[in-house]
């Protein structure tokens, strides 16, 4: 019977091993799928941290892009008062000599003003009589009745326009033809 206990003893033995072998690996099994979702959350994490990171810049740069916007657009205001001058003087100066180094000044400080503004970013936007009127980038200011235009066409540019690195910070100005048929 000692044999028999032996074996009985032995199988019992092996049994409880693996119980405990099996509790093991079931344990075993639980870390890892733990571990790896642990490791893709960590990856998904930095993923979306990155992509933060990137959007981030990209709203910094649009930033500092158009910081000097209410600048510009002062600058801008000034610009049009030394076109306005400078058209003054030059009817003038046609019979004046001595307005011709006024003009010849405002003309230098209206030029730098413009290199200025370019350096920035400013981009001029310029309407020509017969173009299309285009109300993205122009303004009417009003609609008038002329000769040989068709409807809906520049007559006569105002003041110009402005972009600011692309975007739109001032529509041209302009006069409109009516469609003279619809009266």
């Amino acid at each position: 019977m000692p044999k028999n206990k032996n074996k009985d003893h032995l199988e019992t033995k092996k049994t409880e091993h693996k119980k405990k072998d099996d509790k093991f690996s079931k344990e075993i099994e639980k870390l890892k799928t733990e571990r790896e979702e642990y490791l893709e959350g960590w990856q998904k994490e930095r993923a979306d941290f990155s992509n933060y990171k990137k959007g981030e810049e990209e709203r910094f740069k649009e930033v500092r892009s158009f910081s000097n916007e209410r600048l510009i657009k002062s600058l801008i205001t000034i610009l049009d008062s030394f076109n306005l001058a400078l058209q003054s003087f030059t009817r003038q100066a046609q019979e004046e000599e001595q307005n011709e180094n006024y003009i010849k000044g405002i003309a230098l400080i209206k030029s730098q003003l413009e290199d200025i503004l370019q350096k920035e970013g400013v981009e001029i936007i310029i309407a020509n009589p017969r173009d299309v009127f285009d109300p993205t980038y122009h303004e009417a200011i009003m609609e008038v009745e002329k000769e040989g235009f068709d409807s809906h066409v520049i007559v006569e540019m105002l003041e110009k326009g402005y972009l600011l690195n692309g975007k739109l910070i001032r529509p041209c100005r302009v006069l409109v033809a009516k469609d003279i048929k619809k009266q």
